[in-house]
């Protein structure tokens, strides 16, 4: 491994009181010589994609639609594959996904899942806390070192034997997202390269010796030149480490409508590590509502709960990306199933789950090799539904899908639908703004909403419509028009609801204030706020 005489990353802004414990077990000079190497050869680059991506967005803003790229016409018609997928990926039956707290480290390993989604994203606050933690975490996994007792009930927690376990994909942040705890060279590293980087330096060899290796999914990509970014960091990392070539293992999250015109590219450019790609519908949903924000009426989403699967233009996105993979070798992978069981009130458990096992029934008889759940209770719910329809196989990539033939206009006839904008959907989206934001800046990252677990990519789509629909002028099912002054008294008598519900004392040692003043702050400005989550961290502690 090269040694480097170069400055290491410095750690700033830690309060003695959020310094985790057994930091120094993450933070090795070896690891810190690591994250440096990977800042300063691949942050300029970086910053240059980020640019691209404005720049994009400008031309979005000019002409309101999107196309197949013409000079990647060559990469879409040629003859090529994705290398095979190693044996602790040829099944992806089920995968679960959740932060890596150490309660949910082991719930998702011993959920009976073939995957997990170990989430240092959406479905994670990046404090310092949850970083460093959630490495330690997953190397006490491996080494069969973790187990956790619950202070309220008493009950404690320990890992099944390690044939049994759910095979792990880590989720990094994504491009935009830097960490402000590490900086070197005077600049905070970016908190995808942080998270990747812990990750694989401390686990790749020993991965490897579990007979696995260092799988990753790629989340919030916009372009093939981005996933060409990831791929120079893999084989860097690789050769850096001493880990055989083609080791990692990549997943890309299709949860952007330009990368939805590359899917073909992206797994080219990564097709020495590619897996399969996935398709993520919030996160998908926001990227809509982010670039054709100001297009006109016909790209106003309604409510988000009315955008299902089954709307035409999330068909065409769905069945072209398992066109994509299965052509190419890869997993497809379905989405979300983000229902949290109600063993209260077992007649809406049960048409809860009848929607589950409608929606994976759905993805299974598309062609998807699996599907995502957010709760154990639903991973034999997903099962069942894969299990018909691929019985023994591992996966069912011999469907080509040739009879898919998605155009460039499928994928953003949003105007296709026939539902609309209500008040019920407005002030669903301000009641999920609140609550999630408030969640999310006392650390949480995954939360349950209404008897959904919802990440950050909910609050994203939901102050993104209250946006979208302010400056549309949309006139709501009752009549009345989406106006500043109409989001701000729903805000007020949610956060009025929410304070009665908590009672004075919870109120007050909880953010709410900070959550409503920052959602409406967002969502009321004059020009559009790229991600919630970059001012969030300005206020988020530790």
């Amino acid at each position: 491994m090269p040694a480097t005489e170069r400055p290491l990353p410095e750690l700033t802004g830690i309060d003695p009181a959020h310094r985790p414990e057994r930091q120094d077990e993450v933070l090795t000079p070896e690891a810190l010589a690591f994250l440096g190497a990977l800042h300063r050869r691949f942050t300029p680059r970086r910053d240059e994609l980020l640019a691209l991506r404005a720049e994009r967005r400008d031309e979005l803003a000019r002409t309101a639609t999107l196309d197949f790229l013409p000079e990647t016409a060559g990469v879409r018609s040629g003859e090529w594959q994705v290398a095979p997928a190693p044996e602790a990926l040829q099944d992806r039956r089920v995968e679960i996904t959740g932060p890596t707290d150490r309660k949910m480290t082991i719930n998702a390993l011993n959920s009976g899942a073939r995957v997990w989604l170990a989430d240092f994203e959406d479905a994670s606050a990046p404090t310092w806390g949850n970083v460093i933690g959630g490495q330690l975490n997953l190397i006490d996994a491996y080494e069969q070192r973790i187990d956790f007792t619950d202070e309220n009930s008493g009950k404690s927690y320990g890992l099944r034997p390690a044939e049994e376990l759910a095979t792990v994909v880590v989720r990094p942040r994504g491009w935009h997202l830097d960490e402000r705890h590490l900086t070197v060279d005077g600049r905070a590293l970016p908190g995808g390269l942080v998270d990747f980087g812990l990750y694989f330096f401390h686990n790749a060899q020993r991965l490897l010796d579990l007979g696995k290796g260092p799988y990753f999914y790629l989340p919030k990509t916009e372009s093939h030149l981005e996933a060409r970014l990831w791929n120079e960091v893999f084989v860097f990392a690789q050769e850096y480490c001493g880990i055989p070539y083609g080791t990692v293992r990549a997943t890309v999250l299709i949860e952007t409508i330009t990368a939805a015109y590359e899917m073909e590219e992206i797994l080219y450019e990564l097709r020495d590590h590619a897996s399969g790609l996935n398709a993520g519908r919030w996160d998908y949903l926001f990227s809509i509502v982010k670039n054709f924000r100001d297009a006109g009426p016909s790209f106003v989403l309604p409510d988000r709960n009315s955008v299902t699967m089954t709307a035409p233009f999330m068909r065409a996105y769905t069945e072209l990306l398992v066109r994509t993979c299965h052509k190419r070798g890869a997993h497809a992978i379905g989405g979300m199933a983000a229902f949290i069981p109600n063993r209260r009130d077992p007649e809406a458990n049960e048409q809860a789950l009848e929607k589950v096992r409608n929606d994976k029934d759905r993805e299974a008889h598309d062609g998807f090799d699996g599907s995502w759940v957010a709760h154990p209770d639903l991973v034999p719910v997903a099962r069942a539904s894969f299990d018909a329809v691929l019985g023994d196989r591992p996966h069912q990539k011999d469907r080509l899908r040739e009879d898919v033939d998605v155009k460039a206009a499928d994928l953003i006839a949003i105007d296709s639908l026939d539902a609309r904008p209500t008040s019920a959907g407005l002030r669903n989206a301000v009641q999920v703004g609140i609550r999630y934001t408030e969640a999310w800046l006392r650390g949480l990252g995954a939360v349950a909403i209404f008897n959904l677990m919802e990440d950050a990519a909910t609050a994203e789509i939901s102050r993104s419509q209250l946006w979208q629909w302010i400056n549309a002028g949309v006139v709501l099912d009752d009549g009345s028009t989406v106006t500043r002054d109409l989001v701000r008294q729903v805000a007020s008598e949610e956060l009025a609801a929410i304070r009665e519900e908590a009672g004075e004392e919870a109120f007050a040692t909880g953010a709410w204030q900070q959550a409503y003043d920052l959602l409406l702050d967002i969502a009321l400005a004059e020009e559009y706020t790229e991600f919630l989550t970059l001012p969030a961290y300005q206020l988020l502690e530790g």
